[in-house]
């Protein structure tokens, strides 16, 4: 009798849990919390986690105090970042009346700065104006023009392809032409979560958790067991450029899965660093580079998805002496010099230069200037200008 009892009250339990949005073989990355704690912590501080979460005085980091919180398109025309019990907007006035006013709804990104979305109906928009971080201000979202004040860009599911795990259709709304895409709100799974780059856990879950004596990884994706060409396929998913003709949603990209199936090759230009933006063709510069021709290395060589390692030059610069050491590869040239300490300390500066994105650029308040985000470049190479302000550095020491 007892036997049967937790039989049934185990079912309920089971059937009782969320269904997660993309189907019964998902679990959803919270049920990852018990066996994963560590991780899964470390993880909630990384960019993949912050890619898309939603809206809250703990994630909007902008200013909202008075004449902090302005940005003005002209002596008549202003949008003011304001907070009241509804939430926070962005409001826009034309002589001191109120035009228009849309609430921060979903922040996007978070590591060089932040810009938002709002519901409109069941589409969505992006407020143009975002939160550049180095910089502690207000600035243009990117691309939009200065001249005119606009709330009507539309985000696609392309845009969540990306910045989320997972956006449904609208039930029942129908196909239309030039019109925006309109999405279940209810089906929107935030973040770059657990089982986009790790597969459905559902089955790896149930089995581990009835079988808590085997700890060897059952019903899920190891990366380190898979192919070189499939790993990088995984982080191309999302960093090989985002000018190619999709064949199908990578919403349902799996590891393991060719890239090939999903996208047709883009256009974006492999060596040249000129067009890299965060959105970027990242896999395609690393692949033009010598290091990684002449090497097995691939994405999680240099990278660790569930740490923060933003802006760790020195973790970074230990990745490249693990190679480039003087048992196995002759150190950098230059390192030779009576600062050899400093240089080789500066492996990344020198050899993946910082340089302004071709996408996230923006007039910062004045609009005089330009708000220009840094990023370094995959494609690993010698750059003269840059080492020049290496050697430049040594010398004043």
């Amino acid at each position: 009798m007892c036997a049967v009892l937790f039989s049934f009250v185990y079912l309920q339990c089971k059937n009782s849990k969320p269904t997660d949005p993309r189907g019964s073989m998902y679990a959803g990355s919270k049920s990852c919390i018990k066996c994963h704690s560590n991780i899964y912590s470390s993880y909630l501080h990384t960019a993949h986690y912050i890619a898309a979460i939603p809206a809250n005085d703990n994630n909007v980091h902008g200013n909202f105090t008075k004449d902090s919180n302005v940005f003005e398109f002209s002596p008549t025309q202003k949008i003011v970042m304001e907070k009241c019990d509804g939430g926070m907007f962005q409001t826009y006035y034309v002589n001191g009346r109120i035009k228009e006013s849309h609430r921060f709804d979903i922040v996007l990104g978070g590591i060089k700065g932040e810009s938002y979305l709002y519901w409109n109906g069941n589409g969505l928009n992006q407020l143009p104006i975002s939160y550049y971080s180095e910089q502690h201000k207000w600035v243009l979202s990117p691309r939009f023009d200065p001249r005119f004040v606009n709330f009507n860009r539309t985000i696609t599911s392309r845009c969540l392809e990306c910045h989320a795990s997972y956006a449904g259709d609208q039930p029942d709304e129908p196909q239309r032409i030039n019109a925006a895409e309109q999405f279940d709100k209810t089906s929107l799974v935030y973040s770059v979560d657990c089982e986009r780059c790790h597969g459905p856990a559902a089955q790896h879950v149930d089995f581990q958790t009835n079988n808590p004596t085997i700890k060897t990884a059952r019903f899920i994706t190891s990366i380190n067991l898979l192919p070189r060409m499939r790993k990088l396929d995984l982080c191309g998913s999302c960093h090989s450029g985002n000018k190619s003709e999709m064949l199908r949603s990578t919403f349902w990209f799996k590891p393991g899965d060719t890239l090939a199936t999903f996208k047709l090759p883009g256009i974006e230009n492999t060596a040249n660093s000129g067009h890299l933006d965060v959105h970027g063709n990242q896999l395609q510069l690393l692949e033009s580079s010598k290091c990684f021709i002449n090497s097995k290395m691939e994405c999680t060589t240099c990278h660790d998805v569930h740490q923060n390692e933003t802006n760790n030059i020195a973790l970074f610069t230990q990745k490249c002496l693990n190679c480039h050491n003087e048992v196995t590869h002759n150190y950098c040239k230059m390192a030779n010099t009576s600062n050899a300490k400093l240089i080789r300390s500066n492996c990344i500066q020198c050899h993946m230069p910082a340089l302004p994105s071709a996408v996230i650029m923006s007039p910062n308040m004045n609009k005089t200037l330009s708000a220009d985000i840094f990023i370094n470049t995959h494609h690993i190479a010698i750059y003269p200008d840059e080492a020049k302000k290496i050697v430049a550095m040594a010398n004043k020491l």
